[in-house]
């Protein structure tokens, strides 16, 4: 299945795909780094999910630009944990719930497991919402219906990586995101009334009341993705290069993921802050009457904009949903798999997964805010992601050469703690 073509049954790193020792040539030894390249893109989808569109399309709707400044720092820190965990798959040859399962205490790991599977939950709930929106707007197809062809398209997508056809699953997720951008940034030029000082000026940190503090954890929830932490750490693993190999050659192992996740993120950065600056744009073409609400956003832009405006928005908002569907749907069997050493059909997941989503859709609830709570949902879970990837990066034992330097270390420690404390702030300021 998905995650045993990642790693041997042992659970040991495989000792095939050397690099040819320190012999090899530089040139030679990139050739052999190269065929890496890719997992990013994979997670990066997961970075332009629904619940990204409605949260930064909200932001821009109700607030401007002023949180563009936590998307920024929140892709920060994202690209610092991707490339976090693709270094600790790639040392460990295992993913980091195989490792949690490994080193933790068992009611540890179930435990683990349990916040693992919330997050995946929330996760699925905004793809299929998201995905069941966008094919509601392109072709009026009914939402249970919809959800049901997510499901399958998702479980396609899929197949590609199950029969080991890795590069058409990565290029397929790289060519989604090319074409989620593409859909925004063709409405930000139609829709206009952009401002280059208020973007700027949204960098400096800022809130605006508890409904933005809210707001920005969704955003930190939509943008450091804790289900795309633990799947980039299993994505890296059976690519014709060893733990070993990897471990003496640290310089281009680290050259070669920090490209790939500085390239992929990079570009789901851009995207993600077009997403507010449209929101902005559209709210301000409406005079503040429209409030981040995506079936309206539709409605608005085919009104003011036409007929091409609204479709490039449909179709964005649909390529964002199902591939990253399909995604969720492989981040679920690697946490099962990891954490507890279980398999279950990836259709039998993908039915359980749905069931929410299709619940929440028959009985009519608001679909944007159902994103955007989601998003809160899973930003509960980024902090034990970012504990874990400091716990095992910085033992020397795992990672070898590949270690975190303890400058690295504490960076990553301090922005889990704030992420935490935000967590823990605010339910307190909704309550009191």
């Amino acid at each position: 299945m998905i995650v045993r073509s990642m790693t041997p049954a042992s659970g040991s790193p495989r000792r095939g795909g050397s690099l040819r020792g320190d012999r090899a040539p530089a040139a030679g030894a990139r050739s052999r780094i190269a065929p890496i390249l890719g997992p990013a893109f994979v997670a990066a989808i997961a970075y332009v999910d629904p619940g990204n569109v409605a949260t930064n399309l909200t932001a821009g709707a109700t607030y401007g630009y002023l949180l563009v400044w936590v998307v920024v720092v929140a892709s920060l820190v994202a690209i610092l944990v991707q490339f976090q965990a693709a270094k600790l798959g790639t040392a460990t040859g295992k993913s980091l719930p195989e490792l949690c399962r490994e080193h933790l205490p068992r009611w540890g790991t179930r435990l683990m497991w349990v916040q693992a599977e919330i997050v995946v939950l929330a996760t699925d709930l905004a793809e299929f919402v998201g995905a069941a929106i966008g094919m509601r707007l392109l072709f009026g197809m009914p939402v249970a219906l919809s959800a049901a062809v997510t499901a399958v398209v998702s479980l396609l997508l899929l197949e590609l990586r199950r029969q080991g056809r890795t590069r058409r699953f990565e290029l397929m997720s790289a060519a989604a995101l090319l074409l989620v951008g593409a859909g925004v940034g063709y409405d930000i030029l139609t829709v206009g009334h952009q401002s280059a000082a208020g973007l700027v000026g949204g960098l400096l940190p800022g809130f605006d009341g508890v409904d933005s503090l809210v707001l920005a954890m969704g955003i930190v929830g939509a943008t450091v993705m804790p289900h795309a932490v633990y799947l980039h750490s299993a994505l890296v693993q059976g690519r014709g290069l060893s733990a070993e190999a990897a471990r003496r050659n640290p310089s281009l192992v680290r050259r070669a993921l920090r490209l790939d996740c500085v390239l992929a993120l990079g570009v789901a950065t851009v995207v993600n802050v077009s997403m507010i600056a449209l929101g902005a744009g559209l709210g301000a073409a409406t005079g503040g009457a429209w409030t981040g609400d995506l079936v309206a956003a539709h409605g608005e832009l085919a009104a003011r904009i036409g007929g091409l405006a609204a479709l490039a928005f449909a179709v964005a908002l649909l390529s964002s949903g199902v591939s990253s569907s399909g995604v969720g749907t492989l981040a679920g069997d690697v946490v099962m798999q990891g954490f507890l050493g279980w398999r279950v059909p990836a259709h039998a997941r993908r039915i359980v997964t749905m069931a929410p989503a299709v619940l929440a859709l028959t009985l009519g609830v608001p679909l944007t805010g159902l994103l955007v709570a989601s998003q809160v949902v899973i930003s509960l879970g980024v902090p034990v992601a970012l504990f874990l990837l400091v716990r095992f990066c910085r033992d020397g034992t795992l990672m070898g050469s590949l270690v975190n330097a303890p400058l690295t270390t504490r960076i990553a420690a301090v922005t889990g703690a704030l992420v935490a404390g935000l967590g823990v702030c605010l339910p307190l300021t909704l309550l009191f």
